[in-house]
């Protein structure tokens, strides 16, 4: 019988130990793997839960535009620069955004994350949603001033749903709010109160665009300012049922329990 050496015995277990730490490197590896592939999936969902919220945005947009009452507050720039420009209000839309992008880069200076960026692409998207929405509706034109009113309320209804959408996908936001938040990141002032005096500047240039390049007021009428008021309103009301619905979705609510667990 052959005799097994101390030598022998301590490469054999050394072995075995290196093996172990192997299957557990190896075992991390998978189970960080799968963490990373469920957080991709729930990324995709929620972008996916974005584009609906931005495809409903943008058939609100068009409806506003042909009920002719005025149109939403941010909308009202690139509606009335696309009548000075002849460009189409998505096109106009993209461009205006992308505008306002860039100017978060002097309000935040430092603090700017290059992440906001991604605003860019979603008004592109946004913006040929638009064009989109605006085709497919083209022969929806109200006869009366009560036809204005019911094509506006369906614009105002969407647009909320839209953004009730966008907040509870909680990834990407349009450049308005970006801006909103830049501001709020470097200034003491709530977003609540920025956002109101960033949808009156928007309204203000847009009037100044209008009267300065076409003599008379484009864009901006009884319809802006019902928006203005109840988008926001209805917005959070729907969030209430919004939220939870994405939740399940995306396994938004069931990750965060798991974190909870995990520490």
């Amino acid at each position: 019988m052959t005799e097994v050496t101390e030598e022998e015995i301590s490469a054999e277990q050394n072995t075995q130990e290196k093996e172990k730490e192997i299957e557990k490197n190896e075992g991390a590896a998978t189970r960080k793997f799968a963490f990373d592939k469920d957080a991709v999936v729930r990324y995709l969902k929620k972008l996916a839960v974005l584009a609906v919220g931005l495809f409903i945005m943008a058939f609100g947009v068009a409806f506003s535009i042909n009920a002719t009452l005025g149109t939403s507050p941010v909308s009202s720039i690139p509606y009335v620069t696309s009548i000075i420009s002849g460009l189409s209000v998505g096109v106009m839309t993209m461009i205006v955004n992308t505008v306002i992008v860039l100017l978060q880069i002097p309000v935040l200076r430092k603090k700017f994350n290059p992440v906001r960026l991604l605003q860019i692409p979603v008004s592109i998207v946004f913006g040929l949603l638009i064009d989109l929405a605006s085709l497919c509706i083209k022969n929806v034109v109200p006869v009366n001033y009560l036809i204005q009113w019911l094509l506006c309320i369906a614009g105002i209804i969407l647009v909320a749903i839209g953004v009730s959408f966008e907040m509870a996908a909680n990834v990407l936001t349009l450049p308005g709010e970006g801006f909103v938040s830049a501001v709020c990141t470097v200034a003491p002032i709530k977003f609540g109160y920025m956002k109101v005096i960033m949808d009156v500047s928007l309204v203000v240039i847009a009037v100044a665009f209008s009267f300065g390049f076409t003599g008379k007021l484009q864009g901006v009428r009884e319809g802006t300012l019902a928006a203005s008021v109840f988008v926001g309103l209805i917005a959070k009301l729907l969030a209430k049922a919004v939220n939870p619905l994405v939740n399940r979705l995306t396994g938004g609510k069931r990750a965060e329990d798991k974190e909870v667990r995990a520490r």
